[in-house]
């Protein structure tokens, strides 16, 4: 494989990975959580979203994480914002960086978002156009760019009118999401091959489910295909209440030990990121999905039980 020297990881466990715990997740472990992964080297780190409790209550504290977690210099903590609502919150608890979230396939859009694409599009522009004249860096989200429950195929047409409209707003980088886990090496390579005429993939993020065992090699085609930012969740927490049968993303951890067993720098301590999600799992009282933390925990003491 020929893969770049360096790429950035972006952590989404604390917030894509936690949002759909069947149980509350108190405040302090959401804090201790992000405290512990600020201490890995994990450059970015998505902590919470400001979505309107009702949709989301695991996440209705917050404005509370952000105020009591601990910020490590030289690391980025975006939060997901839904509206100008979710803005409005977000500005006032002082966050430096937004993401908004869009889809590719019309029927998950309709699901998730109670609107089509145009108009959540539309929902996006004050949003995106606010937040960059505030000064905050917004990334967007394009999700099911590899297959959707609900329709079917996506075509690669959809995507890149997605992933267009949203650069054309303002965000500086966009995460192409395979939110239900069932693309393939060839899937991926032949999208980022058609998307690359019209926008710029290093400007490209990749988020993989794991879903049917793919997460891991299709992270790693795309960074063949010029990628260099991918999504991941330590432990692979997540999944979807959208996407029926989806599992969480691919596991940061499994990543991390491909790419260092490759020679590729992520500026992460594999030692503290698996000493964490073992700190982790034993607050959910489950093993983690990834298959380095596990084959790492048979061997190795348990975490400290602060």
């Amino acid at each position: 494989m020929h893969l770049p020297d360096r790429v950035t990881i972006v952590e989404v466990g604390p917030r894509d990975g936690l949002q759909n715990e069947p149980g509350t997740v108190p405040t302090d472990i959401k804090v201790g959580f992000i405290d512990r992964l600020s201490r890995t080297g994990l450059p970015v780190i998505e902590t919470t979203s400001f979505v309107h409790p009702r949709w989301v209550p695991q996440l209705a504290d917050a404005a509370e994480v952000l105020a009591t977690m601990t910020p490590v210099e030289g690391v980025r903590y975006p939060v997901l914002v839904p509206n100008e609502t979710g803005l409005d919150r977000a500005l006032a608890a002082g966050v430096r960086e937004i993401a908004v979230f869009g889809a590719a396939s019309e029927a998950f859009s309709q699901r998730n978002l109670n609107r089509s694409i145009a108009e959540s599009i539309e929902m996006f522009r004050p949003v995106v156009t606010r937040a960059v004249e505030a000064g905050l860096r917004v990334r967007g989200y394009v999700s099911m760019v590899c297959g959707c429950p609900f329709q079917g195929e996506v075509p690669v047409d959809d995507v890149r009118r997605v992933t267009v409209e949203l650069f054309e707003l303002g965000c500086h980088e966009i995460s192409l999401g395979d939110t239900i886990g069932v693309g393939t090496v060839g899937q991926v390579q032949h999208l980022l091959e058609a998307l690359a005429p019209s926008v710029l993939v290093d400007r490209l993020a990749v988020h993989m489910h794991d879903t049917y065992g793919q997460g891991l090699a299709n992270t790693l085609a795309a960074f063949e295909t010029g990628v260099r930012v991918a999504d991941t969740s330590a432990g692979g927490l997540g999944g979807c209440p959208y996407a029926p049968g989806a599992t969480g993303n691919l596991a940061t951890e499994d990543l991390v030990y491909a790419l260092h067993g490759s020679g590729v720098q992520t500026g992460i301590d594999l030692d503290d990121l698996l000493a964490t999600t073992a700190w982790m799992a034993d607050r959910l009282g489950r093993p983690p999905a990834s298959r380095v933390a596990r084959a790492a925990m048979a061997t190795r003491p348990p975490a400290e039980q602060d």
